[in-house]
């Protein structure tokens, strides 16, 4: 069912009642809590000062940790309130205090919506782990035995996780040609991008106690996008045998807008089915698996001197993952490891099944057997300076859309 708004462009904007993202902006003076409305930030701030909202963890807050530390009651309660603050109901004093709040969103300076405390990357799209086993393991199995009975991931870097539009600089490190007697050390050249949602967390755990599978929604708010900036030629060189390491840890882009599980409930769809099946701890009652739209751009420095608006190059959906969040999180924490308000979680690299639909560049262009053609007339196979990456979400059509908006990055030398 829709939801009005008595505030202009509100309604079907993506970011209407259905959403209200939670992020951290600024104009021209401190980084503040906001939610984002139609064409607009409120300031939430201003609106603790008039005593619309009793959660003081968000005024005048740097980070939306210690709100996310307060769990679902307190996500719910906000969500309630501002659905009705922004709503048809709202009474005249309430709309004034909120349009004294309201700040154009092209006017602000978007910062990092949380402090992360910790980082972990799962490798959950069985697509993408199929595809790279092909390429890099020709005649090989393209999975590794262990990858259908356990969430694969790795520990990066939170001090390398940076928000939309932060320049990207091209990584060095050590390359080592197939045919070459040693490495060298030089700039990536195979530069490229990972096509991710990511999960935060609220309520965590005590240091040696699990959380259950079907718990999830105790502890997760809800998601991001994120692009794991990947440095292929770094890459094939280091990961044998701990896996990734200066290959991945230069940079992580998210988007700046949290945007809840609750937001997202109409687009929970069927978990996909796992063969063989999990073990107890993976076992899920519920389904957790998301109906999301995503898309990949590509536009170059070229392009933007001719004013050629960015390419999509590839386009997907978040359902197609092998293990969903709540198998993500229970396995996570099966060991006893501690989670904290604020940790941060890649789903993995989001591909299809078909050309067009992959989540990199080493699957689109084939690791560079297949050039991806541009409408300059330019081709790309991995990442060239000056090249700008855009990253597009949303679930549904229409008056009830959910935007989670992009996650930009542009290289630079």
């Amino acid at each position: 069912m829709t939801i009005s708004s008595w505030i202009a462009g509100a309604d079907g904007s993506g970011f209407g009642l259905e959403n209200l993202p939670l992020g951290i902006f600024a104009t021209d003076d401190a980084p503040r809590s906001g939610v984002a409305i139609g064409p607009s930030v409120v300031d939430l701030s201003m609106l603790i000062r008039e005593r619309l909202i009793d959660d003081e963890t968000l005024l005048d807050a740097r980070s939306l940790n210690a709100f996310l530390a307060h769990g679902p009651g307190a996500w719910r309660s906000l969500r309630a309130t501002l659905q009705r603050l922004f709503g048809e109901t709202a009474t005249g004093d309430e709309r004034d205090a909120v349009m004294r709040a309201l700040v154009p969103r092209d006017a602000v300076t978007m910062h990092m919506p949380i402090d992360v405390q910790d980082y972990v990357d799962f490798f959950s799209g069985i697509e993408h782990a199929i595809n790279l086993g092909k390429i890099l393991r020709p005649g090989s199995e393209p999975l590794q035995p262990n990858y259908k009975y356990l969430p694969v991931g790795y520990h990066g870097r939170a001090s390398s996780i940076v928000v939309s539009d932060t320049p990207i600089r091209r990584p060095h490190g050590q390359r080592k040609a197939p045919d070459a007697p040693a490495p060298t050390l030089g700039p990536s050249q195979m530069l490229d991008i990972e096509l991710e949602m990511a999960f935060v967390t609220g309520p965590g755990n005590k240091m040696g106690e699990s959380i259950a599978a079907d718990n999830v929604r105790d502890h997760v708010y809800g998601y991001v996008l994120l692009n794991d900036w990947s440095a292929r030629d770094i890459q094939a060189w280091e990961y044998v045998p701990l896996g990734p390491f200066l290959a991945k840890s230069f940079a992580t882009s998210i988007s700046p807008w949290l945007v809840s599980l609750d937001a997202l409930e109409p687009y929970r769809v069927a978990n996909r089915v796992l063969d063989p099946e999990p073990l107890p701890h993976l076992r899920v009652r519920e389904n957790y698996a998301y109906d999301i739209s995503l898309e990949i751009l590509l536009q170059t420095q070229n392009m933007r001197e001719q004013d050629i608006a960015p390419a999509v190059i590839s386009t997907t959906n978040f359902r197609e993952m092998y293990w969903n969040v709540a198998q993500q999180f229970a396995h996570m924490t099966s060991n006893g490891s501690r989670v904290r308000a604020g940790d941060l979680f890649g789903t993995g690299t989001i591909s299809g099944h078909e050309p067009g639909t992959y989540g990199s560049l080493i699957e689109l262009s084939w690791r560079g057997a297949n050039p991806i053609p541009l409408p300059s007339g330019e081709t790309r196979t991995f990442l060239e300076n000056g090249d700008t990456i855009a990253l597009h979400g949303w679930a549904g059509t229409g008056p009830t859309r959910i935007d989670f908006g992009e996650v930009r990055g542009t290289i630079i030398a």
